[in-house]
C-alpha cells in the first residue's frame, strides 16, 4: 500500500533520525508485555484498586486454566504470582463480578502510559513499525495474539481488559494478516488465519452492527450503562468524572445535532441508558471523543461511518487476496463481488457531491452529516474513490492540512479527536491516500510536516506521544481539552509505526 516517493530532500541531519530511531527501537522493548510482565500487565491505573487486593486475571473457558496457570508459575516469581489470582472467564460476560485483565499466550505491545493493554486497531500501526524495525518474532506474536481473541473471546476487543469484552475497534485484522504474510511468505499460516478473518468479518456485517436498509455498517457496543473505567479514571482536577461534565454540557447549552431528550433527562439531571450505549459504541469507533456524530459523539448509532464501511471494504478485498494465493480463484470472485457491492453502497451514501467528501451518513434522516473529519481519506487511501472524487477531495486538503500535519477535524470542541489536534493514524491514511492517487507533492509535504513536528518535540523532550497540537506543533495538549482523559501518553505504540513508515515512503532512511 506504501509508495515511495522520489529520495526527498531531508530537513533533518542524520543523526537527528537516528536518535528517533533508536528511541523507536528502544520503546518497542519497553512497551513489549509477555508472560514475564504478567504482575505489571495485570495493573490497570483506570480502575480503583485496593492496596491489599490481588490483580485478576482471567483464563479464556475454552481453554485449560490450571496449565495456564501451570505455564504462569514457570514465568513469574512466587512474589509476583502472589500478587495475582487466576480465575477462568465467566461465559457470560454479565456474570463478571470483579474486573481484570484477559490472558493472551504470547508476546505483545501496548501503546504506552494508562494504555498497559494490547490495543485493537492500534495494533496495526504498531506491526507497521515493528516490521520496518526488523522486529518480525514480535510483529508475528502481535498477530497470532489478535487472532487468539477472536478465537477465544468471539472478537477484536477495544483491549485486553473484561470490561472491553462487551466493543471492539476497527477492523484492521485482514491488513495485518497481509502485511505480516509479505514478510514471512508463509501460506500454511495464512491459510490458518481464514477461520478467524471470516468471524471477524461476519461480526461487522450482521445486526446489530448492520443496517440492513442501506446495506452498510455500523459501531455498535454491547455494553449497558456507564462505562467503568471512564466513571474512575477520566475526572478532572475538581474530581468531576467525564459524565459529570457532559451533563453539566447538555444544562448549559442547547444541542442542535440530535434530540438531547434520548440522551439526557433534564429533569432528573440523568444521562439515559441510550446515552451510555452511545457513549460505549463511541469507544468502539476507536474515536473517542469527538463531536463528528454530535456533541460526545453520543448518536453515532444511527450512522453509517466512512471509515468502518471503507475498512469492510478492504478486509473483502483482502479476503478476495488470500484466496487467490491459496489457490481458490472462486472464493476470491465471490469476496470482489461482496467489494464491488460495498463501493456502490459507499458511492450511494457516503460520497458528497456538493461537499467534494466523503461524509458520514444518518440512517434515519436519510441524510449525511456535513461535519467535515479526516476519515474521508480513508476512501483515498483504500482505493474506494475514483479519480474525479479524488481530485475532489485534495481540492478540499487546505480544510484539514495544518502546520503540524492534519487537522482530525475542523472544528475546534475542546475533544481531542477535533482540531487543534493531529493523530499519527489519520496522518498515515492521508499520506498515503494522496500518494495512491498521484498526489506526491501534497503527500509528502503533509508527512514532512508531521515528521519535523515529532522531530523536534523529540528534540525537546527526549519522548513521542499519543498525540498532538498540529496548529501549534506542540506535544502539550492536556490544557486544551476538556472532555474525557487530558494527558498525553508517552511511547508511544503508534505514533512510533507511523514515524518509521512515513520516514520509508519519504525515503529518508534505509531499511
Amino acid at each position: 500500500m506504501t509508495t515511495k516517493s522520489p529520495k526527498t530532500s531531508s530537513p533533518f541531519t542524520t543523526a537527528q533520525i537516528d536518535a528517533v530511531r533508536a528511541y523507536i527501537k528502544r520503546t518497542w522493548k519497553t512497551l513489549t508485555r509477555s508472560h514475564e510482565h504478567l504482575l505489571q500487565s495485570a495493573k490497570d491505573t483506570k480502575l480503583e484498586h485496593k492496596k491489599e487486593s490481588r490483580w485478576i486475571v482471567y483464563i479464556s473457558p475454552s481453554e485449560e486454566t490450571p496449565n495456564v496457570q501451570s505455564v504462569l508459575e514457570r514465568s513469574l516469581s512466587a512474589k509476583d504470582m502472589q500478587q495475582l489470582e487466576i480465575r477462568t472467564l465467566p461465559t457470560e460476560v454479565e456474570a463478571i463480578k470483579q474486573h481484570g485483565l484477559l490472558y493472551l499466550p504470547g508476546p505483545y505491545v501496548v501503546p504506552g502510559g494508562r494504555f498497559n493493554e494490547m490495543y485493537g486497531w492500534d495494533s496495526y500501526f504498531i506491526l507497521l513499525g515493528l516490521l520496518r524495525d526488523g522486529e518480525s518474532e514480535l510483529a508475528q506474536s502481535q498477530v497470532d495474539q489478535l487472532l487468539y481473541q477472536v478465537q477465544h473471546y468471539g472478537t477484536i476487543l477495544n483491549a485486553n481488559r473484561t470490561y472491553m469484552l462487551s466493543r471492539s475497534q476497527p477492523p484492521v485484522l485482514s491488513m495485518m494478516v497481509l502485511a505480516l504474510f509479505q514478510h514471512t511468505q508463509d501460506a500454511e499460516w495464512l491459510k490458518s488465519t481464514l477461520p478467524m478473518l471470516e468471524q471477524f468479518y461476519y461480526y461487522w456485517v450482521v445486526p446489530p452492527h448492520l443496517n440492513p436498509a442501506t446495506g452498510l455498517s455500523r459501531f455498535y457496543a454491547f455494553g449497558e450503562g456507564p462505562a467503568p473505567e471512564v466513571l474512575f479514571s477520566e475526572r478532572d482536577e475538581e474530581g468531576r468524572s467525564h459524565y459529570d461534565r457532559v451533563k453539566e454540557y447538555y444544562q448549559r447549552f442547547e444541542i442542535e445535532d440530535y434530540d438531547v431528550t434520548l440522551f439526557y433527562d433534564r429533569e432528573n439531571d440523568k444521562l439515559t441508558n441510550l446515552f451510555y450505549k452511545g457513549d460505549r459504541t463511541m469507544r468502539e469507533s476507536g474515536f473517542d471523543i469527538t463531536n463528528r456524530f454530535g456533541p460526545f459523539s453520543i448518536d453515532i448509532l444511527h450512522y453509517a461511518p466512512v471509515c468502518l464501511n471503507s475498512l469492510l471494504y478492504q478486509m473483502e478485498q483482502d479476503l478476495a487476496q488470500i484466496y487467490n494465493i491459496l489457490g481458490n480463484e472462486e472464493i476470491a470472485k465471490q469476496w470482489r463481488g461482496r467489494a464491488d457491492i460495498r463501493r456502490d453502497r459507499i458511492d450511494r451514501c457516503l460520497w458528497d457531491e456538493e461537499k467534494g467528501l466523503y461524509l458520514d451518513y444518518h440512517f434515519q434522516t436519510g441524510k449525511r452529516r456535513r461535519y467535515e473529519f479526516a476519515t474521508t481519506f480513508y476512501p483515498l487511501w483504500l482505493g474506494i474513490a475514483s479519480d474525479a472524487q479524488a481530485q475532489r477531495v485534495v481540492e478540499n486538503l487546505s480544510l484539514f492540512e495544518a502546520p503540524g500535519g492534519i487537522f482530525t477535524s475542523t472544528r475546534v470542541t475542546g475533544n481531542q479527536w477535533d482540531a487543534p489536534f493531529g493523530w499519527a493514524p489519520l496522518t498515515m491514511v492521508a499520506v498515503q491516500g494522496l500518494h495512491r492517487y498521484g498526489y506526491h507533492e501534497e503527500g509528502d509535504r503533509i508527512a514532512l510536516k508531521f515528521l519535523t513536528m515529532v522531530v523536534e518535540e523529540f528534540q525537546r523532550y527526549g519522548t513521542i506521544v499519543e498525540k498532538y497540537d498540529v496548529e501549534r506543533c506542540s506535544a502539550k495538549v492536556s490544557d486544551e481539552i476538556c472532555f474525557g482523559y487530558s494527558s498525553n501518553e508517552i511511547g508511544f505504540g503508534w505514533t512510533n509505526g507511523v514515524v518509521l513508515e512515513l520516514l520509508a515512503a519519504l525515503n529518508l532512511y534505509e531499511v
